[in-house]
């Protein structure tokens, strides 16, 4: 789930503003002695780097050092405004496959990423203007504010010369409302009303200051809806490339099952039957024997074939659906199994999702049977709806008593699940421990228009 960030976070009221006061004061506190710094070292490597540009390779590693740098004081701004409570602002996608090609390769990536120079941008002058103004405010204001309502206390020790000029009282006076009586109480009333006042107003003062802060930064140093498609294209690229390896993976395991098995039984019984018709007319009761056992491997290699097709999408599958198709796997089962459907009455999942949630379940469930000593599984089927952003996930949770341990292997039942799904552009998860259980959860990104019941 994904945190809009197109507002800052709304807090409860007057009281809300106060929870977070303390954050801000101590981000816009720490701001500008943070920009002060960031803005002489990038000011001074940029000159330098410019300066020496005539020797390309000097030059050159002064301003990209000069780059790093500001991007490493940009992304310490953006976890300040995150500690203050902002939502919090996405990153720009930095890595570049240019930067593996050699030297010359990561020079182009970096003075050719427009992040860069717009977190240098933001470091040298934005920021450096914007913090300025931000300090000197919030420092007037927290001055006044504890200023005014501790005058009283700290004008005792201030020692005085027979002649001293009350600002309070003169400001009455030529605004025509002249006052009488002590003028040192007077003073100390108005400037604990203003203090009082100032300090009331803070709240709503630093959420503005900060939030003038989260939008520049939001703007200069966000990512671009360039990188999400970016970021698109890359996931989809290593979704397909784990699609095609899951996909030959299968059929390499397929074309072993069959040689291994059915093959070599088709050709025991061609054998047999050959052996049969030369003792057909010389040994009748011999020619019986080898045709009943050439029965026997028909019917072996029948059930062989049978049980290789369950990799395929069966019939009950497409008639009857999901729920249906793990029901008959159930029975099946060496283990004994239970489904646990919680999917939303009406629900209809796509058929491609359908097959590959079933196959997924059914690898999960051999592979309980074979190595994990389970003597009870589970496996839920449900719907999970993400409000932000709008997706529908199929989660399949296949759980087991047995003995745990089980580990994500190269060329093993798990990792060929693991491949599947992200060639789906899904994801697995396996919890494992020592002794069990073990909780294998897959799940699937479905298109659909699913009921308001969908669980978020």
């Amino acid at each position: 789930m994904t945190t809009d960030t197109t507002t800052p976070t709304k807090h409860g009221g007057y009281g809300g503003l106060w929870r977070t006061t303390p954050r801000e004061l101590l981000f816009l506190f720490l701001a500008f002695p943070i920009t002060l710094v960031g803005f002489g070292l990038t000011v001074s490597l940029f000159s330098a780097g410019l300066g020496t540009i005539v020797t390309f390779f000097i030059g050159v590693v002064l301003i990209i050092g000069c780059l790093y740098i500001a991007r490493g004081f940009g992304t310490v701004e953006l976890a300040l405004l995150d500690f203050t409570g902002r939502p919090p602002i996405e990153r720009p996608e930095w890595q570049d496959a240019r930067a593996r090609t050699g030297f010359f390769g990561w020079v182009r990536a970096v003075l050719g990423n427009g992040h860069y120079w717009l977190y240098l941008l933001h470091v040298m002058v934005v920021d450096f203007i914007v913090t300025t103004v931000t300090w000197s405010i919030m420092i007037v204001w927290v001055s006044i504010s504890l200023g005014g309502i501790s005058y009283w206390f700290w004008n005792l020790f201030i020692p005085g010369d027979g002649d001293e000029f009350y600002p309070a009282v003169w400001l009455f006076e030529r605004l025509g409302m002249p006052v009488a009586g002590d003028p040192v109480l007077i003073e100390n009333i108005a400037y604990f009303v203003l203090g009082l006042v100032f300090l009331a107003t803070l709240p709503l003062v630093t959420r503005g200051l900060v939030s003038l802060h989260w939008f520049i930064a939001r703007g200069i140093l966000g990512a671009w809806k360039s990188d999400a498609l970016q970021r698109q294209v890359l996931s989809l690229n290593e979704s397909r490339g784990a699609a095609h390896s899951a996909e030959g993976h299968s059929l390499r395991r397929l074309e072993r099952d069959i040689h291994d098995g059915p093959q070599q039984r088709l050709v025991r019984l061609q054998m047999d039957l050959a052996a049969a018709e030369r003792q057909l007319e010389g040994d009748p009761e011999k020619a019986r024997g080898l045709i009943a056992e050439a029965m026997q491997q028909s019917r072996d290699a029948l059930e062989e074939l049978r049980a290789l097709s369950r990799g395929f999408a069966p019939p009950i599958l497409l008639d009857r659906g999901l729920v249906a198709a793990l029901e008959s796997a159930a029975v099946r089962s060496t283990v004994p199994t239970r489904i646990v459907d919680d999917l939303p009455a009406g629900t209809s999942l796509p058929q491609e999702i359908e097959r590959n949630a079933y196959f997924i379940a059914s690898e999960a469930l051999v592979n309980a049977g074979k190595h994990s000593g389970a003597k009870d599984v589970e496996i839920r089927v449900a719907l999970r709806r993400l409000p932000e952003p709008d997706e529908t996930w199929l989660d399949i949770i296949v759980t087991d008593d047995g003995h745990g341990g089980a580990t994500v292997v190269t060329g093993h039942g798990i990792a060929g699940l693991d491949e599947r799904l992200r060639g789906l552009g899904g994801t697995l998860e396996v919890l494992s421990p020592e002794g069990g259980p073990t909780i294998v959860s897959a799940h699937l990104p479905v298109i659909l228009a699913v009921p308001s019941s969908v669980g978020s």
